[in-house]
């Protein structure tokens, strides 16, 4: 009888670590596709099955069965407050929502970790100031007296707030400052409804790109760092560590792929979101606005003290977050690990995707990246690379005469180096035709005084050799 008990208790045991071994483990993963900052925290990993991929299958994993649910939002406010009722369980976005995040889980007695930046810009790069089109108005220090929107409480709008006073504007005096989410402002550019507005990802350049503002401001000139990111739910990280570390090891090889077929990943972004794929590869293609890291740099960490100092300024939070305990990094460590990748090579290297191209026209490589130009034909699945900025738009007027359509061009400010699109550029050329593009007009009117140049935009280009013949 006692034999019989003992093999009865040892079988429930035995059945009872089955049931666990074979329990369903839900991954809730809430994204912000058009915000391509966080491709590949999300989109490319959802529409690539790369999580699928990773995810442990042996030891306490062996018999596990994954529910891996997607669900997409505009902003991450929204995102959070599912992820502080717990319906999901991971979330990307930028820094103000990700210190936003960790102050509700607070506030909720909980706690939220920030395990990975996902792409960024040390320098600021991202984050921008468009006006309508039409508008007179050239840079910042014109904006005074005027009305400007912004999405409140998001990084575009601590921006705006260092940007205006770094240039002797009060933002509480001086100018109008009204919340807008990119979907409003928008259609009140294009109704003139609204003298300039501030955005983050992709929108500074998405709403130039289709042709109805003109960027006046980069947020690299404001010179503080900005990121997009991906957060956890600590109690989750600290059930499930290695299906987080796998959730890192999908985002570093969606970032493999990007790098490696730019053009590629950015038409599939632009078939997903609707972000068009040019627009993708102004941000993530080779010398891109912003950069994939995923290492923690210092410069992160302290956008993050920023962020959270900027909020409660705004009175958006009165949490005081410890950025020490914030940041978790010990998860992409492990899968940097995993991946036979070197994490502290990478927390020093702060380069872009590179350029490893030829000009396409004489067949060398490509040297100097600050008179780059780079076309995009409709039609070809890779972009052409140029040595120089008038090479590039004498090609692209060849090949539009020859009725083709060129989809962009670009060009890398020759100061900044930051990518621009060249249609919506300023350019300084001297008598001999050669071009230096610029995102400010006085920036190239400064340029051409000190070079005998002259100030035109794209469509006042005069071919390099009607001009060497004067």
């Amino acid at each position: 009888m006692k034999l019989t008990h003992q093999l009865g208790a040892l079988a429930l045991a035995l059945f009872t670590a089955g049931l666990a071994h074979a329990e369903t483990i839900r991954i809730a993963i809430g994204t912000q596709d058009t915000t391509i900052n966080c491709a590949t925290g999300g989109v490319l990993i959802r529409e690539l099955k790369l999580l699928e991929k990773y995810l442990p299958r042996d030891g306490k994993y062996k018999d596990a069965q994954y529910d891996i649910q997607w669900k997409n939002f505009t902003s991450g406010a929204p995102l959070t407050n599912e992820m502080v009722a717990d319906k999901l369980d991971i979330g990307s976005m930028a820094d103000f929502p990700g210190s936003l995040n960790g102050a509700a889980f607070d506030k909720a007695g909980k706690k939220s970790l920030f395990i990975t930046v996902l792409s960024g810009s040390t320098q600021g790069s991202g984050n921008g100031i468009v006006v309508p089109k039409a508008s007179p108005i050239q840079s910042i220090t014109e904006l005074r007296g005027k009305a400007i929107s912004v999405p409140f409480a998001s990084t575009s709008h601590g921006m705006l707030l260092r940007a205006l006073k770094a240039n002797g504007i009060d933002p509480e005096k001086d100018v109008t400052i009204i919340t807008q989410a990119p979907e409003v402002a928008g259609p009140a550019l294009q109704a003139n409804k609204i003298d300039a507005h501030a955005d983050f990802v992709p929108f500074a350049e998405l709403f130039p790109y289709r042709g109805f503002a003109r960027k006046i401001f980069d947020g690299s000139q404001a010179k503080t760092p900005t990121f997009h990111g991906s957060l956890v739910n600590a109690e989750f990280a600290r059930k499930y560590p290695e299906v987080v570390t796998a959730f890192l090891r999908a985002a570093i090889e969606a970032d493999r792929l990007f790098a490696a077929e730019p053009e590629k990943y950015s038409d599939l972004i632009e078939k997903t979101t609707g972000i068009e794929a040019e627009v993708a590869y102004l941000f993530h293609g080779p010398l891109g606005l912003q950069t994939r890291d995923f290492s923690w740099k210092p410069e992160y960490r302290q956008a993050l003290k920023t962020s959270i100092e900027t909020l409660r300024y705004l009175k958006r939070t009165d949490a005081d977050l410890d950025v020490a305990s914030f940041v978790d990094d010990r998860y992409i460590r492990a899968a940097f690990k995993q991946a036979g990748l070197d994490y502290e090579a990478q927390l020093k290297d702060y380069s872009k995707l590179p350029l490893n191209a030829k000009d396409v026209l004489t067949g060398k490589p490509i040297t100097d990246f600050r008179r780059l130009g780079q076309v995009w034909v409709e039609g070809e699945p890779k972009v052409r690379h140029y040595a120089t900025l008038e090479a590039a738009v004498a090609d692209a007027r060849r090949i539009e005469a020859g009725g083709k359509r060129i989809r962009v061009i670009y060009a890398q400010d020759y100061g900044s180096g930051i990518k621009l699109l060249a249609r919506q550029a300023w350019f300084a050329q001297d008598g001999k035709g050669q071009l230096a593009a610029f995102l400010l007009k006085d920036a190239a009117a400064t340029w051409a005084k000190a070079n005998h140049a002259k100030v035109v935009d794209y469509a006042s280009i005069q071919p390099a050799a009607k001009l060497a013949s004067h």
